[in-house]
């Protein structure tokens, strides 16, 4: 989940990139009113206290920005307070700050003014234009959530992975919230339990600004750490008590896709792909996978897919027993919702007791194994050629 030894290169958080606020408790659910800027007929002219709003702006926006847009922001604001680049150029291999750099220097000699005006407009263009409404809860959903949808209907609790700009990347406010959201899931009055994502993607494995938060105990502590939350989190599927089932929209990367060996049935549109990329970044399998994809799929595909990267179709995933059914998409939602409908009318307790009935005899070999992923992951994350691995696609990542 967390490079440990990428950290220890970073040394920084992303979300300081661009605004000297930038880092304190973001706000949720607030109003809050589109930027009133002072202009003349003649020119647009910005004055020094609409800056200062922008920045206090940023600090109030719902969504997170894209990486690209915080060094934009980033750079607007150096550019602003202090002029054209004056810092030497970073080392090749310290990722972050060569990338700010990057940015900020290629501004040139743009005034100071001018960098103003454009870090006010850009600020202006990504505040929403009607203010959202204060810690309203969906109809049928029981808690607050900032990175997902949770909602209970038709005897179905729904929990959609709702960070549709992220690819429904998975940060650690979301991991606690999807494990938070199971336990309700457990014990609220609902049949069965799904899980999907919001958008185009199923969800497209760790945000990259998972790799960047230290603990105050350093690296060492910090993949101590990432790896208990990780087994956690595993534990919450392995446990869950009712039928549980994965509605898969679009792509899934990661952990998204090793996970799936612990749900009940897979559903996937026939635009779904499933990749677990972990050979790559220098890490290895978690989620069970290890145990549960050589089960389900035979060794050799399953050696394929998660030592060599294979990046799986759904039919191919279908064949090979990781998904139960493919559906066309354009008719995917309709298909699939109409037949959990059917399922959820089916008599609860017989499913509960059904499902137990089919996964206590393994639970204690799922245990086993989730402990000894994140054992290995811990390690994996300390380690020299993970931090060269994720490194490396991080540079190429930026390229694009």
């Amino acid at each position: 989940m967390f490079s440990a030894a990428l950290l220890k290169c970073l040394r920084l958080k992303p979300l300081r990139f661009y605004s000297p606020l930038w880092g304190i408790s973001k706000v949720h659910g607030v109003h809050f009113p589109v930027l009133q800027l002072h202009t003349t007929n003649s020119t647009m002219q910005f004055s020094q206290e609409d800056f200062e709003k922008a920045k206090e702006q940023v600090n109030l926006l719902q969504d997170e920005p894209s990486d690209d847009i915080k060094l934009k922001l980033y750079a607007l604001y150096k550019q602003a307070t202090v002029g054209s680049c004056n810092i030497p150029k970073p080392s090749m291999l310290d990722f972050v700050n060569k990338a700010k750099w990057d940015a900020w220097n290629s501004l040139g000699s743009m005034t100071q003014d001018n960098a103003r005006q454009s870090y006010i407009e850009l600020v202006s263009s990504l505040v929403p234009a009607e203010p959202s409404p204060v810690n309203e809860i969906p109809p049928g959903s029981k808690s607050i959530y900032e990175t997902l949808e949770v909602t209970t209907k038709d005897n179905i609790t729904k929990i959609m992975l709702n960070r549709p700009k992220r690819k429904n990347a998975i940060s650690v406010k979301m991991y606690n919230e999807i494990m938070k959201a199971l336990e309700e899931a457990a014990n609220d009055d609902s049949t069965i339990t799904v899980l999907t994502g919001n958008g185009d993607y199923y969800c497209s494995g760790n945000d990259l600004s998972n790799f960047t938060q230290i603990s105050p105990g350093g690296i060492e502590e910090s993949a101590k750490n990432s790896a208990a939350l990780l087994k956690k989190f595993v534990q919450h599927f392995i446990d869950f008590p009712k039928p549980l089932i994965a509605v898969v929209n679009g792509p899934a990367v990661g952990i998204s896709v090793t996970l799936l060996g612990l749900f009940d049935i897979v559903y996937a549109t026939d635009q779904a792909t499933f990749h677990t990329p972990f050979s790559n970044l220098g890490q290895s399998p978690e989620g069970c996978s290890s145990y549960t994809f050589p089960k389900i799929m035979g060794l050799t595909k399953a050696t394929e897919m998660l030592l060599f990267n294979k990046k799986l179709t759904a039919a191919e995933a279908c064949s090979q027993g990781l998904v139960a059914e493919v559906f066309p998409d354009s008719t995917f939602q309709k298909e699939v919702w109409a037949r959990l409908k059917a399922y959820a009318n089916l008599p609860k307790k017989t499913l509960a007791i059904s499902k137990q009935l089919i996964r206590n005899m393994e639970k204690e070999k799922l245990y086993e194994v989730n402990s000894q992923e994140c054992e290995c992951l811990m390690e994996r994350w300390l380690s020299e050629e993970c931090m060269q691995a994720v490194m490396s696609f991080m540079q190429k990542k930026s390229k694009l």
